[in-house]
């Protein structure tokens, strides 16, 4: 009984990191959207970078840590931060921009939610 405890306490507290993350997010998608490039690191930008870094951290951190739980509890790894981090990086001149991207993102979010 004491690992079904232990399992469920972990799942528990998986469930909230990934509300955690999926509120970190939300709130770096919104300044994006707002104008605030550096999210999607598109251009290489020092400033950009070195504004965005803490919130990169603290995501990725949240990740890591949810990651480490979905593994004990065999489950599959963190989807929603893979698919950010994979969405992140230089652009041909022809891709959107930071803000509509992360406008998308807010859209897609926001159809999961429901």
């Amino acid at each position: 009984m004491a690992k079904a405890d232990r399992l469920e306490r972990m799942d528990i507290r998986r469930v909230q990191l990934e509300a955690d993350y999926r509120e970190a997010l939300l709130a770096a998608l919104r300044i994006a959207a707002e104008g605030t490039w550096g999210l999607f690191d598109h251009k290489p930008d020092r400033a950009a970078r070195a504004r965005t870094a803490p919130v990169i951290a603290e995501l990725t951190g949240l990740a890591e840590e949810t990651d480490e739980l979905r593994a004990t509890l065999e489950l599959e790894p963190f989807a929603l931060h893979r698919d950010f981090i994979a969405a992140r990086g230089p652009v041909s001149p022809s891709e959107v921009g930071e803000r509509k991207q992360a406008q998308a993102w807010l859209d897609r979010l926001d159809v999961n939610r429901r």
